[in-house]
């Protein structure tokens, strides 16, 4: 049977293949409340073209989800976000991006299995909507760092605020980012690999 070019099952492109230089892949989780951008960052960052499964939000949803502060947000992702950055010639970190609202919470399981830490992004407009999630990771025994988002009329707080309010560890790092930038991006995900190094160590010297 003959098939025509457009029948034709196509493979990834060539820049989204995996560097032949790489030896070891890290997992690691972008979490948040709704609408903190993890999507964005994701997006951002990533050096292959990301995958999104974000959906127009509907009167339905808007009905159950709290867009307080947000209220010119149109889409959200039902599923997840997934992107892949090279840390050097040798490691490569994918990333998953969690959907915000809670109802798709149930979503977490498959998302956190085999992740070796997270990015809690937050909002500084709206730090309550990163309560559960925070919770939730510590539940979980999952190391995180927070990134608060530079959002734009966003008030900044100093660090040792952030941490009083989110009632966080003193070893959990807490940086600034804009997630729109790629390099803010990256930096952000330096020090969550900083931090598991030095969790890797002190557990090692125990």
């Amino acid at each position: 049977m003959d098939f025509s070019a457009s029948d034709t099952v196509r493979g990834p492109a060539d820049e989204d293949l995996l560097p032949d230089s790489a030896t070891a892949a890290v997992k690691v989780v972008v979490v948040g409340g709704f609408g903190v951008g993890k999507t964005t960052l994701v997006g951002a960052v990533s050096e292959i073209r990301p995958l999104t499964t974000e959906e127009t939000m509907t009167q339905a949803g808007a009905e159950v989800d709290d867009l307080a502060g947000i209220e010119r947000k149109s889409e959200t992702t039902v599923a997840m976000d997934f992107g892949r950055i090279s840390i050097s010639d040798e490691l490569v970190l994918y990333l998953f991006g969690t959907p915000g609202q809670e109802r798709f919470w149930f979503l977490w399981n498959g998302l956190f299995e085999g992740a070796l830490g997270a990015v809690v992004l937050v909002d500084t407009r709206r730090l309550e909507v990163s309560f559960d999630v925070i919770g939730r990771l510590e539940d979980r025994g999952v190391p995180f760092v927070v990134a608060a988002n530079a959002f734009p009329g966003a008030p900044a707080h100093p660090d040792e605020e952030l941490r009083l309010a989110l009632d966080l560890p003193p070893e959990v790092p807490i940086v600034a980012c804009d997630a729109r930038v790629r390099e803010s991006g990256r930096d952000v995900l330096l020090a969550l690999m900083h931090y598991l190094y030095d969790l890797a160590g002190s557990r090692a010297a125990r």
